[in-house]
């Protein structure tokens, strides 16, 4: 298999079936705190009408006062018909699991997620970070990096390419959903 490393468009050639995407990084003009309690709420929004279904499996509070999450996400992914018939699938509906660490006193928040259906074709492990800017603490960083393995496909490194492009548009719709919240949320409280 061919493993590639994707970076901001530059794609090199490493070895074995994988693709890499990122750590890309980003920033909004919102301070953390905000931020946190919108990505908490990010699902349902207009700009990623595919997740379907969000259940909080298990929440709790580790004796460090970090919140524990524990979400299952449902997605209609929507695949070409194209890209069914190479997967040989005709299912579009997967599940995927989240696990988020927020630490209110480090001001981070890190979330990984990766797909439980579909596994035997296709593996998607996301993580993402959210910190507040080191320089302004009035801003949010995110990093983000996700990790697609295609198995046992023919045209994979296709497959492997189109799945990147589909995280990275998935990354801004991300961000203007937290934005949307935010904006929705303070509109609903003035």
């Amino acid at each position: 298999m061919l493993l590639l490393s994707h970076w901001l468009g530059t794609t090199v050639l490493l070895g074995y079936f994988k693709l890499r995407v990122g750590p890309k990084l980003s920033s909004t003009c919102h301070p953390w705190d905000t931020v946190i309690k919108a990505a908490m709420r990010k699902y349902p929004n207009p700009m990623n009408p595919c997740v379907v279904g969000v259940d909080v499996v298990d929440r709790n509070l580790d004796p460090q006062g970090r919140l524990h999450s524990q979400r299952l996400l449902c997605t209609e992914w929507g695949l070409p018909s194209l890209v069914r018939a190479i997967l040989g699938t005709n299912r579009t509906l997967t599940y995927i699991k989240e696990h988020s660490v927020v630490d209110p006193i480090e001001k981070k928040m890190v979330l990984c997620s990766t797909n439980i259906s579909l596994t035997n074709l296709v593996s998607v492990d996301e993580r993402l970070v959210y910190t507040p800017h080191p320089e302004n603490p009035e801003e949010t960083v995110l990093t983000q990096e996700a990790i697609i393995t295609v198995k046992g496909v023919s045209l994979s490194s296709y497959l492997e390419g189109l799945m990147a492009s589909t995280i990275s548009s998935n990354a801004r719709k991300g961000w203007d959903a937290i934005e949307w919240i935010i904006q929705n949320s303070e509109s609903t409280v003035s």
